[in-house]
């Protein structure tokens, strides 16, 4: 099982750069459009079925936005999701971040978080929860070509040539890289490895 879950982040968490085409979103996007409670019976440890679940991510979402993952397809075209405030309200569920990140997500930028989302990505491990300086989500469209550079905590709009501060991950950033905080625990050497 652990080694199912580093094989997936290995390649992601060697680069400090996220490149990827961003889907935009309002405010208060809530874990029942995330993912919608039908799809809760799938086990994220199941590779099969975290794959399945990834394919449902956003499938609560109100028809105005489209389609994020296409009927009939296992992931997403988009790898950066840019939101308003509030994201990840509602109920507490692991499954929103875990879903997201089985979609094809790395990274989510929002102007602010609800805080149990904020700790599930970071427990998870599954992407990274980044915080925006200012309002993004006005300036944006869905479809634009995005980067995130990690060292200087930037976004960079490729379709639009500008660049916009990010909030820094401070200390959830090592824990995300790591895979998670099981796996940050042990690499770190507070629990034995497994």
């Amino acid at each position: 099982m652990y080694d199912f879950f580093m094989k997936k982040y290995g390649e992601i968490l060697m680069k400090k750069n996220i490149r990827g085409v961003i889907f935009v979103l309002g405010d208060n996007i809530d874990t029942d459009q995330i993912i919608p409670a039908e799809y809760l019976t799938l086990v994220p440890s199941k590779p099969d079925e975290y794959e399945k679940l990834g394919s449902y991510a956003f499938a609560g979402l109100p028809e105005r936005y489209g389609f994020f993952v296409v009927p009939g397809e296992m992931k997403t075209a988009y790898s950066i999701i840019v939101a308003g405030e509030n994201f990840g309200c509602g109920s507490s569920r692991e499954h929103a971040p875990i879903a997201l990140g089985a979609s094809g997500v790395k990274a989510v930028i929002a102007q602010s978080y609800a805080r149990i989302f904020f700790r599930n990505c970071t427990a998870t491990g599954e992407l990274y929860p980044w915080e925006s300086e200012e309002r993004l989500c006005d300036q944006f469209k869905t479809g634009q070509e995005v980067s995130i550079d990690f060292e200087h905590n930037q976004l960079i709009n490729h379709s639009l040539g500008k660049t916009y501060n990010l909030k820094s991950l401070g200390d959830v950033e090592p824990v995300i890289d790591a895979g998670g905080i099981f796996a940050y625990a042990r690499q770190t050497g507070m629990i034995p490895p497994s």
